[in-house]
This record gives C-alpha cells, structure tokens and sequence, in this order.
C-alpha cells in the first residue's frame, strides 16, 4: 500500500480534540516558549520554569531547564526532582510525558509521543504517551 498524502487533512487529525488547551492559551504559550524557554539569551532556569508552571507543567525540585529546550505542550508534562533538561533537548509531547526524579535529558535529545502511520493510505496520527522512570539518562 502506497501513502496517498493528498488524503491527509490536518484539520481532522485526532490531537486536535485532544491538545487539553483553547486556542488562546496555546498562542500564549507559542509566544512565551519563543521569549523566555526557547531564548538561547535568558540564562535564568528558575524564570523558564516558573514559565512552563504558569502554563500548566508540573515540576518538582531542583530541576535546570537549560536555555534552547522546546516543549510543546507543558500542561502534558510532569517532571520529578533534580532533572536536566540539557541544552536544544525537544519534547514533542502531543501526549503525556512524565520523567521521574533524577533524570539527564542531555542536549540535542528528541522526544516523540506522535508519529504517522505509514502503513495506513490516510497517513493517521498515532499517539502514546512517554514515562521515563527515575535514574535515568537520555542522550543525544
């Protein structure tokens, strides 16, 4: 079976019910991520955590959120204590993502909850969420 793109409509993909926000608060937080969490120029963790809490993430003690880290979604993410996310790290997070306690997300990491299946014609939107347990290192 061959992958037939002009059948694809992103206005109808599944996420779209499920993104768990309204559409101003997603253009808040579009604008915010570019200022203040993605801002290579803003070396303050605390300030880009206490961004990522004002929008819904939930963050534990300790935690350095280095400058450059994409995240798409913070009301799907839980972070526990003393984790790094290192510098360029991208958390995909169409759906929920929590990382436990003493965890190394090193620079330039990808994490994906969405993925297209290929061997579907209509080219589906396929979702799951991601748990990294505690003591755990992620590299690039």
């Amino acid at each position: 079976m061959k992958v037939d793109l002009s059948r694809y409509d992103k206005q109808n993909v599944e996420y779209a019910r499920t993104i768990g926000a309204s559409k101003l608060k997603q253009v808040l937080w579009f604008l915010s991520s570019i200022l203040f969490v993605r801002n290579p120029f803003i070396p303050f963790s605390g300030f880009r955590k206490w961004i990522l809490v004002l929008f819904g993430a939930k963050i534990g003690n300790g935690c350095r959120i280095r400058p450059s880290v994409q995240i798409k979604y913070p009301w799907k993410l839980t972070i526990g204590d003393h984790v790094w996310l290192g510098e360029h790290c991208w958390i995909d997070n169409l759906a929920e993502v929590t990382i436990g306690s003493h965890v190394c997300i090193s620079q330039g990491a990808f994490l994906c909850t969405g993925n297209h299946n290929y061997h579907s014609s209509g080219f589906d939107l396929m979702m799951k969420s991601i748990l990294i347990e505690d003591g755990v290192w992620i590299g690039a």
